[in-house]
C-alpha cells in the first residue's frame, strides 16, 4: 500500500515537471518550414542539430552544426552578431532536446533564438534534402 503523502508529493513533482518543460518550450517560439527554408535561401540562419553525433552523421539539415561536438565551443562556431537568427532541432515535433542548444544561446546573448519543431523527421518527410 502506497502513503497517501507520498503519491500527494510525487504529484506535485510530476506537475512541476510539467511545467518546467512546458516553460522551455513556450519559451522560444517555432519557425515554419516555409519561414526557415527562405532564411536559409537568404543566408539568414545558423541551425542547431541536436540529435548526436551518429544521428548528425546519417542526415541532418544543410549547414546544420552539430550541437554535441561543439557544445564546448559553441560560441566559435556561431556567428558573431547576436541578434543573428538561430534555429535549434532535434528528432520530431515530440522531442526536447533543442531546449539545451537553444538555451545555450541564449546564454551567450543571441536574441533571435527559435525551434523548428518538426526535426528532422519532419524535414524528410516533406521531402526535403539532407547533408551527410
Amino acid at each position: 500500500m502506497v502513503d497517501s503523502t507520498f503519491m500527494k508529493k510525487l504529484h506535485i513533482i510530476a506537475a512541476l515537471l510539467l511545467l518546467s518543460s512546458t516553460a522551455h518550450a513556450s519559451s522560444f517560439p517555432d519557425i515554419s518550414l516555409a519561414d526557415l527554408k527562405a532564411a536559409m535561401a537568404a543566408k539568414k540562419v545558423t541551425l542547431l542539430d541536436v540529435n548526436g553525433p551518429v544521428t548528425y552523421a546519417n542526415g541532418h539539415i544543410p549547414g546544420a552544426i552539430d550541437f554535441t561536438a561543439h557544445t564546448a565551443d559553441l560560441a566559435k562556431v556561431l556567428p558573431a552578431d547576436k541578434n543573428s537568427l538561430i534555429v535549434a532541432y532535434c528528432g520530431n515535433e515530440h522531442c526536447g532536446a533543442y531546449a539545451r542548444a537553444a538555451e545555450a544561446a541564449k546564454k551567450l546573448g543571441y536574441a533571435d533564438v527559435e525551434h523548428f519543431k518538426p526535426g528532422i523527421a519532419g524535414w524528410e518527410s516533406a521531402n526535403e534534402p539532407t547533408e551527410k
